[in-house]
Parts: C-alpha cells; sequence; structure tokens
C-alpha cells in the first residue's frame, strides 16, 4: 500500500507559521468541503468508513493522531503529528482515526460534498466490494 503525504510550505517570520493551500496546485483535486474533529475523547476512534468517490486529505493543525488505513489487502498505521503535512486518502479506503492528543485538531479537505451514498459504513460490504473489483 502507497502511502502519500503532502508537505506544505509553511511561511513564516517572527510572528509565526502560515500555511495556505490551493486547489489542484496543492492538492490532487478541487476540494468542495472542509471540516475538522476537535475535542475527542480518550480512547475514542472515529471513522470506520471507506467511500466510493470521495478523496480526502487530513491534516493534524494541532496536536497528533494516528490514522489506520486497510485497503482490504494490506493495513498501515499513520501518524499526523505535523501541521504542515497532510495525508491523502483515495476513495475505496477504509479508515480509522485514533489516539488523539487532548489538543488535536484533525482537518479534513475533501473533494465532494457530503453525501452519505458515498459511505461505505459496513466493513465486510468494503471487503466485499474490493476483492470484486480486483
Amino acid at each position: 500500500m502507497e502511502i502519500i503525504k503532502y508537505t506544505f510550505s509553511p511561511h513564516g517570520d517572527e510572528r509565526g507559521q502560515l500555511v495556505a493551500i490551493e486547489a489542484l496546485k496543492d492538492l490532487p483535486f478541487e476540494f468542495k468541503r472542509v471540516y475538522y474533529i476537535y475535542d475527542t475523547k480518550d480512547g475514542v476512534r472515529r471513522g470506520f468508513h471507506a467511500h466510493y468517490d470521495l478523496e480526502q486529505i487530513l491534516i493534524c493543525v494541532s496536536g497528533s493522531c494516528k490514522i489506520h488505513l486497510d485497503n482490504g489487502f494490506e493495513t498501515q498505521e499513520v501518524l499526523l503529528d505535523k501541521p504542515y503535512e497532510g495525508l491523502y486518502i483515495a476513495n475505496n479506503m477504509w479508515r480509522e482515526m485514533y489516539d488523539f492528543t487532548k489538543d488535536a485538531v484533525l482537518l479534513v479537505i475533501a473533494s465532494r460534498p457530503y453525501d452519505e451514498l458515498d459511505y461505505i459504513r459496513n466493513y465486510d460490504d468494503f471487503i466485499k466490494m474490493v476483492k470484486e473489483n480486483k
């Protein structure tokens, strides 16, 4: 499984740092939705789904968290702990987010607006779809 991380250019001086992200320049897709996850309680895992079409970039802009990725054939754990680094997650990839630090803020940049029909929420259905499309 290939893990793709994007490093965004921080711009800073004595006042602090700024990271700007532009669709189709800094990202492999034009984004349609941005949201963030914060105040996640100890021991909580989030996600537990895949998407048929949606692509995402995950950036832990504060604190850190881990991402469990599963393409149906292999799994990998990825640590996100740099506010200038984004993890690309393609469609048809099961994801779970966990081990959030108390100050973690996970920013998600998505290629499509929210659409419940694009979600695969049952892991067995995900595995069946991946094996059929191999």
